[in-house]
């Protein structure tokens, strides 16, 4: 597949992503149970995770969304920028993160420190990838869809210069 310039090859198929996701929301079902749990999806690239997390979580919850960037292109910018702040109050709720990726951890950071500032009553972050070779800060990562290498990848959300969010699964780039 070809996406702008670049050459990209399957990583992780649609029902790969489906299954990780009910394993997912049934571990976060089970640990919120009592706690109507505010989930607080990252755009753009979590809007295909956090709707199909939703719908695989049995208990009541509520969600909202946050917009903040820290990539141009293929690299990250190495600042998390808020671009569109939360429009509730999140002071003493049990709060979830939603995220497509954790790489540097320092867009997540950012986002955890405003959260905790504001006064939540907990904080813990779900996000489908996670790519533990390169995190630059220490970002607890609760619920992980899956653990990725350093690869640049689009689809499910995940996009390279606006292109690829739409496709149904994960492609890494091909490295010829």
């Amino acid at each position: 597949m070809i996406i702008h310039d670049k050459q990209f090859e399957l990583f992780i198929s649609s029902n790969q992503i489906q299954s990780q996701i009910a394993d997912l929301a049934e571990r976060i079902s089970a640990d919120y149970a009592d706690k109507c749990p505010l989930f607080i999806g990252v755009l753009n690239g979590s809007f295909m995770f956090a709707s199909d997390l939703l719908k695989e979580v049995n208990i009541p919850a509520e969600i909202t969304f946050i917009k903040v960037a820290s990539y141009a292109g293929m690299q990250s910018t190495g600042k998390a920028r808020e671009l569109l702040g939360l429009s509730q109050s999140v002071k003493d709720r049990h709060v979830v993160v939603v995220e497509d990726i954790v790489d540097s951890g320092i867009t997540m950071e950012g986002i955890i420190h405003q959260l905790e500032q504001a006064g939540v009553a907990s904080v813990e972050v779900a996000s489908l990838l996670l790519k533990p070779e390169c995190l630059q800060r220490e970002v607890d990562v609760k619920y992980v869809g899956f653990e990725i290498p350093e690869k640049f990848v689009v689809g499910y959300g995940l996009d390279y210069d606006g292109l690829g969010r739409n496709l149904k699964d994960i492609y890494q780039l091909r490295l010829d």
